[in-house]
């Protein structure tokens, strides 16, 4: 009789190739899932910092501390959702008087473009740091936060 090699039996390896599995699709999921709030959280900070800025620019007494007070306002509330260090850039238009925002029936519109950066996700991957781009405008009617002079 000659002696047959023994087949090594296949028990448990369905066991490891379930785990090796779900490690391979779970990562990706987590990193999904992270992402997305990171971006909701700076979605929802952007919109609330162009309404807080939109309010406070119609109710200062003057264009110059109007910005002041509309940055103070869009920081905040970018620090409120957690996220303080974020770039931000404000931009403030009025019509029909660009000069002076403060003067009869203007109208004024607070745009704000910031980014956040996508979490557990290395630079090596993009050019820089990754971010997900974000903007947010909002519109007051001088006249509503205060009377008009």
């Amino acid at each position: 009789m000659i002696a047959r090699p023994r087949r090594r039996g296949e028990d448990g390896s369905a066991l490891v190739e379930v785990v090796w599995l779900g490690i391979l699709l779970l990562v990706p999921l987590l990193w999904i899932v992270l992402s997305v709030f990171e971006v909701q959280r700076g979605a929802y900070a952007t919109t609330s910092a162009a309404r807080a800025a939109g309010r406070a620019y119609a109710l200062a007494p003057d264009d110059a501390e109007g910005q002041r007070r509309a940055l103070a306002a869009a920081r905040q509330a970018f620090a409120d959702q957690g996220i303080a260090e974020v770039p931000l850039t404000l931009r403030v238009t009025c019509t029909p008087y660009p000069a002076d925002c403060h003067q009869g029936t203007s109208v004024i519109t607070v745009s704000i473009d910031s980014s956040v950066r996508l979490p557990l996700l290395p630079d090596v991957l993009g050019a820089g740091e990754p971010r997900f781009a974000l903007d947010a405008t909002h519109t007051v009617p001088i006249g509503q936060y205060q009377e008009v002079r």
